[in-house]
């Protein structure tokens, strides 16, 4: 795997940290994550990591700081300031280990007057200016999930920036630190919008516009069924293949970029797609170039006879579905755990001893109530 033999510790945190980590892990990372202590629960987003439970308040943080010293990569997703109080910041951990490469995932990033602020995806999406271009006409900005600026502009371009790192690494030796924040991540993701504002395609209030639903052409509509069929017909020779299939006639329509006639043309084309089943209509459209699927459910998306084709998405050893690793590497492609994910602690020990220290040392610690160990017990 392309990242076999990378070594990365990440103190555990909210959702687009732990995202980062099995990305990393996915890819062939050994990622071991230091967890709160919490017996018999599971670590989250933990594909094939390791957990070590660790008290940083009672001399943890003196723990962490050794298994940093031989790491590649640490990633922790605390307030700015946190680490610092903990001698874990940069300064101190690269003194002692100049190869580390230091990733700090935070909202707001590490400098700025919202440095040290509480927030979420969607004050991160609304600072990036890329909320105010999502919602319906005439209602209030919404959110796709917490999708966007946790794990996209987060997570995800915090393994890029990591992956980057660890590239430049092979030429000069030495790491760096990766100041990831959510909000420039996202608000990078939104360039495509910031190069083509002036182009016409926004100039309509939200919900309006060519790509954000405002066309009848690129929107979703519900089927006799109570199911939901994607459009997507922007190019007009696909326009033509999606009125054939609905059973229309281009010459009886307005003109497809006449953006005034738009919401009659979506109620026409509503009433249409509600006669048919979602079923129904795959037939009518699988195999043509008009640029409509279905909308799948989670149930539904691992069975559509396309992903099974491509394997795109994996059942683990306890049956439950995720997505297929991505992209594709033909020489090192992604090899997922399909081990359930460990309990928090479980892997405590042995990550101790992979790490130099001795028994007697684990032992005092376990005294200390400094570390927690949480092995699975066989139910006979």
């Amino acid at each position: 795997m392309a990242l076999r033999g990378v070594s990365v510790v990440e103190l555990a945190g909210l959702a687009p940290g732990p995202f980062c980590g099995m990305v990393l892990a996915d890819f062939g990372a050994q990622v071991v994550r230091v967890d709160r202590p919490a017996p018999g629960d599971v670590s989250r987003l933990s594909r094939g990591k390791r957990s070590l439970a660790v008290d940083l308040k009672r001399r943890g943080a003196a723990v962490v700081r050794r298994l940093c010293a031989r790491a590649d990569v640490v990633l922790e997703l605390f307030r700015t300031g946190v680490m610092e109080k903990l001698q874990l910041g940069p300064e101190i951990l690269r003194k002692e280990n100049p190869r580390l490469i230091y990733a700090r995932l935070s909202g707001f990033g590490q400098s700025g007057r919202f440095a040290k602020a509480a927030g979420h995806d969607i004050n991160y999406l609304a600072l990036s200016g890329v909320l105010s271009r999502l919602g319906s006409s005439g209602e209030n900005p919404s959110a796709p999930l917490n999708l966007l600026a946790d794990f996209a502009g987060g997570g995800l371009m915090c393994a890029l920036g990591i992956v980057m790192a660890l590239f430049e690494r092979t030429r000069s030796g030495k790491g760096q630190v990766i100041d990831a924040s959510m909000v420039e991540g996202t608000a990078y993701l939104s360039s495509f919008l910031w190069k083509t504002k002036n182009l016409g395609l926004w100039e309509q209030p939200r919900g309006e516009n060519l790509l954000d639903g405002g066309a009848p052409f690129y929107t979703t509509y519900r089927t006799a069924d109570g199911e939901f069929m994607a459009v997507g017909a922007l190019e007009p020779q696909f326009y033509q293949l999606l009125v054939k299939g609905l059973g229309l006639k281009s010459d009886e329509l307005p003109n497809q970029m006449s953006m005034a006639d738009w919401p009659e043309m979506k109620k026409k084309f509503a009433a249409v797609f509600a006669k048919k089943t979602k079923a129904e209509w795959c037939r009518v459209f699988d195999g043509t170039d008009a640029c409509v699927t279905p909308v799948l459910t989670f149930e539904e998306v691992a069975h559509h006879a396309h992903n099974k084709e491509r394997g795109s998405f994996i059942t683990d050893g306890e049956q439950g579905v995720s997505p297929r690793p991505a992209p594709l590497l033909s020489n090192t492609p992604a090899t997922p755990s399909l081990e359930r994910d460990p309990l928090i602690g479980e892997h405590t020990e042995e990550i101790l001893k992979e790490f130099g220290f001795s028994q007697e040392e684990i032992d005092q610690l376990y005294s200390d109530k400094v570390i927690e160990g949480n092995k699975l017990r066989a139910s006979l």
